[in-house]
């Protein structure tokens, strides 16, 4: 009976896989060590601040942040942009009309109005364009062998190695089907995806004068799409910490005390 339940198992396993491979399977994500990975890992803020301006000169076109307030770019831990900048940053962002985006529409005033650093990011409503707030959280699988997580475990493969190689494994090649334009990339599931190639490399200048090529741009935006999915990442590391601390300590303790109160009566020797 046990024989014949792994037989049944291995061959739908062996069936599920060639179905996989046969469809393209899981796309290839390169592993990026990218600072804030790991229990003691922290977020750049220099890469963060250069990741919005590529989602702001880029992205922001075709791809919302609806769930992300303006205000907590000046946060500690994140692009900690100056509050003057964020107020700045806010009333440049593009405004909805009534239908689009009620909460930018001053009724009073009759007209839409600028955003302040207490509104969210707009939505875009765009076709089969994803909001990207909490991307890369949701692409945060576990990827390959085909779902064992093995990669995502020892390596920290998640939603940020796969936004960045989606960016940067677009082949050059392209087909139509059904009046769709389909790109190669080697990163998609399937190895075709809808959307177009968003970076060639050189698509923003940075302030701070680091390289502007596609990787770098793209692990950039990637890893501020990280701390929009994740923006209490680094508070959330140091109460782990501080807990894991406290509980070593509290068992030594317990260790001691239980030593200390036992000591007499495990010396005494038996009569």
């Amino acid at each position: 009976m046990l024989r014949q339940l792994a037989l049944t198992a291995t061959t739908l396993l062996t069936i599920a896989t060639g179905a996989a491979f046969a469809a393209g399977g899981e796309g290839h994500i390169e592993d990026i060590d990218f600072s804030f990975e790991g229990p003691f890992g922290k977020f750049d803020q220099n890469q963060l601040q250069r990741g919005l301006k590529v989602y702001t000169e880029v992205c922001s076109g075709c791809h919302g942040l609806r769930y992300v307030p303006i205000r907590t770019l000046a946060d500690e831990g994140g692009p900690g942009l100056p509050e003057d900048q964020v107020r700045a940053y806010a009333q440049e962002r593009f405004v909805g009309d009534e239908g689009a985006n009620p909460r930018l529409y001053d009724f009073n005033e009759g007209a839409a109005r600028s955003l302040t650093e207490n509104d969210f990011f707009p939505a875009v409503e765009a076709a089969n364009a994803p909001d990207l707030s909490l991307m890369a959280k949701a692409r945060a699988g576990f990827h390959g062998p085909y779902g064992t997580g093995i990669n995502q475990f020892f390596k920290g493969m998640g939603g940020p190695e796969y936004i960045a190689s989606i960016l940067t494994g677009y082949t050059g090649e392209e087909k139509e089907e059904a009046g769709t334009i389909f790109y190669e990339n080697t990163a998609f599931p399937g190895g075709w995806i809808a959307m177009a190639p968003p970076l060639y490399g050189e698509d923003v200048e940075f302030d701070d004068g680091h390289s502007n090529d596609l990787h770098h741009e793209a692990e950039d935006v990637a890893a501020f799409l990280m701390w929009t999915a994740e923006p209490k990442m680094m508070a959330r590391k140091q109460a782990g910490f501080v807990g894991v601390l406290f509980l070593t300590i509290f068992a030594v303790l317990l260790y001691l005390t239980n030593k200390r109160l036992w000591a007499n009566v495990k010396g005494k020797k038996r009569a």
